[in-house]
Order: structure tokens, then sequence, then C-alpha cells
């Protein structure tokens, strides 16, 4: 059975509900410690607590940056697989246009089939195995008629000038769907998303240990803040994860290669 990367199963909004309660109670619990050990603690303890409060919280900065970097370069990759595969599908309608007469209405059909099984597949969520499953043997069906197509016409040429270059571009559209099926595997490492939930929960736990340590609450803003870092945490997961959450691929492409 395939299974996908870390937590994949579950909602996007889920995980980050989950790791905003995490850092609220981490924050409690932070917030009890430095009260219990505030008598013990002196000014010296104090100041460099805040200190590695701010390394913390710069580390977090950083991992969010290079993590939400990493989930955009995917996005963008899977959004320009889907358009070259668009144009791949679109040189190959032209081309149809050149073969012998009695294999264009077919090879017509054939491709609008295609464009339409390529758009269907396009909005089947990732953790629907079978499905998928089903889906890519029409494809690769599809795929092989229009390949055995383009064979009977060259071998009907003497000069197979016109239907090569059918192939070629036939060639080229199958290529292009390798692409964007492989693109669709691409996340952002699970050991960095962990990292990330691991140096997120920390942060929430040494800005309530600080507070404890001055003897102030300050839940307002570390709410917050802590709200505004699990948005961002959010677009992360949800960007990581195509055909499914709020963030998808834009078809439209595809779409205006229906007869």
């Amino acid at each position: 059975m395939m299974s996908g990367p870390f937590l994949f199963e579950y909602s996007s909004v889920t995980i980050t509900l989950v790791l905003f309660l995490l850092i609220i109670v981490g924050n409690e619990a932070g917030f009890r410690i430095g009260r219990f050990v505030q008598r013990q603690t002196d000014e010296e303890i104090k100041t460099l607590t805040g200190a590695i409060q701010a390394s913390i919280l710069g580390l977090l900065a950083l991992l969010l940056g290079f993590t939400f970097s990493m989930a955009m370069q995917r996005y963008d990759a899977r959004n320009n697989a889907l358009i070259s595969e668009a144009n791949a599908i679109g040189t190959v309608q032209l081309r149809a246009q050149l073969l012998p007469e009695r294999y264009q209405a077919s090879a017509t059909d054939l491709l609008n089939d295609y464009v339409e099984l390529r758009i269907s597949a396009g909005k089947i969520d990732l953790t629907q195995f079978e499905q998928r499953k089903v889906y890519n043997s029409e494809v690769a069906r599809l795929q092989n008629a229009l390949w055995q197509l383009a064979v009977e016409a060259a071998n009907e040429e003497p000069l197979a000038v016109k239907s090569g270059a059918f192939i070629n571009s036939l060639n080229g559209m199958i290529d292009a769907q390798g692409k964007r099926n492989a693109l669709l595997d691409m996340h952002v490492p699970e050991v960095v998303i962990l990292l990330l939930f691991v140096v997120f929960l920390c942060s929430g736990g040494i800005l309530g240990y600080s507070s404890g340590l001055s003897g102030r609450r300050v839940m307002a803003p570390t709410v917050m803040v802590s709200f505004l870092i699990a948005l961002i945490v959010f677009i992360i997961i949800d960007l990581d994860r195509p055909r499914r959450g709020l963030i998808q691929v834009d078809q439209s492409s595809l779409e205006l290669l229906k007869p």
C-alpha cells in the first residue's frame, strides 16, 4: 500500500489547530515552571534566558523562511509542469492535422479523451491511491493507442516527415505527463517539517518560561504571535500538498484544450 509523507492523511487545518493548541499548552507549562523557579533565579539568569529566547525565535524565523521557500518552489514546479504538459498536448493536437486524413479523426478523438482524463486526474486527492491507479492505467491506455496510431501512420507514409513531427510531439507529451506525475511526489523533507514543529513548540515554551521568570503574564501578545506563526505553518503545509487543501494548481491551461 502506498503511503504519503508525514501526517499526509490529516488535513492541514487539523494539523495547524493542534499545533496552535500545543504551543498554548507549552506556553502555559513554561510560565508555571518560570514562576516556580522565579525566586531562585537572579537577574543574570533572567538576562541569559531572554537571550536564549531571542535565539530560539530567530531560529524559528529562519526555519519558517527556509521551509516556506522549499514549499513554494515545489508548488511553482508543479504549476510549471502543468503548463508544460498543456503546451505539449496542444502541440500534439495541432500536429495531428499532419497525419494522413484517415487517421486525423481518430487522433483527435483520442486526444480529446486524453485532455478530459488529465483534467479529471488533476482533481483526485493523492490519498485516493486506488482511484489514481485506475486513472493512470487509463492514461497509459490512451497513450499507447495514440502511439500505435502514429506508428501505423508512419508506416503508411513513404517519407514519414509529417507523421514524424507528430511522433516527436507525442513523445514530448508523454514525457511532460511523466514529469508532472513525478513532481506530485516531491515534498518538503519530513525531517524539516518535524524540526519546524519542534522549534515552534519550544518557542512557545520559552516565551512562557521567560514570562514566568518576570512574574508577568503576556498572554494576548503571545497568543497573537503564536496564531500568526501557525498561519504561516498552515500555508507551508498546504503548499506542500498537491491536490489537497485550499491552495491548488490552476488547471485553466488544460481546460482551454477541451473541444
